[in-house]
């Protein structure tokens, strides 16, 4: 089903929401409907067309940490440049996994500091003894990043609705049709 972008009443993308949830906030009367979609929905007596954006009628607002990076095996491969923080052999995604330096079973935590990216053949090798024990040597130590990286794509940009495109920011040259 068709999903609903929800803006803050300045117009600020803030999320997207499934259309049930867009109707919702409609029939509550805290959101406007500013475009549609071409899909209708029927009800027993009446049809409406499915909400494409949508605006908060009043503003909120959103506290943001600019230097908050979340935890995540994503963001842990870009702060290590897809880089196996052992052998210094860049991978594709694919081939890489991540290695706790200190292992869970010696008492290592979950976190920037005790996680690095690493190929599966140094994964292996390393196996659940530290760097020390292993003969094995870090590149760089782990540390939490300063900044997120540079794209975060959190939804497929390309295949936003063409009802969408006014309200999101673009840091990348669009195609040319």
């Amino acid at each position: 089903m068709e999903q609903t972008l929800l803006l803050n009443a300045s117009y600020e993308p803030l999320k997207v929401v499934h259309w049930q949830k867009a109707i919702t906030l409609w029939c509550q009367g805290k959101v406007e409907i500013v475009s549609v979609y071409d899909r209708e929905v029927h009800a027993v007596s009446f049809s409406f067309r499915l909400p494409s954006v949508i605006r908060l009628l009043r503003y909120i607002r959103i506290k943001r940490r600019f230097d908050y990076v979340p935890f995540s095996r994503a963001n842990i491969y870009a702060r290590d440049h897809h880089t196996c923080q052992y052998c210094g052999r860049q991978c594709p995604t694919g081939e890489l996994t991540f290695d706790h330096v200190v292992p869970v079973a010696q008492g290592g935590r979950k976190d920037w500091e005790n996680i690095v990216t690493c190929c599966v053949s140094c994964n292996r090798r390393k196996g659940g003894r530290t760097p020390h024990e292993a003969s094995m040597r870090l590149i760089r130590p782990p540390r939490r990043p300063d900044s997120a990286p540079a794209v975060r794509i959190t939804i497929g940009l390309r295949n936003a609705p063409e009802s969408w495109r006014d309200y999101l920011y673009w840091n990348v040259e669009l195609d040319e049709t």
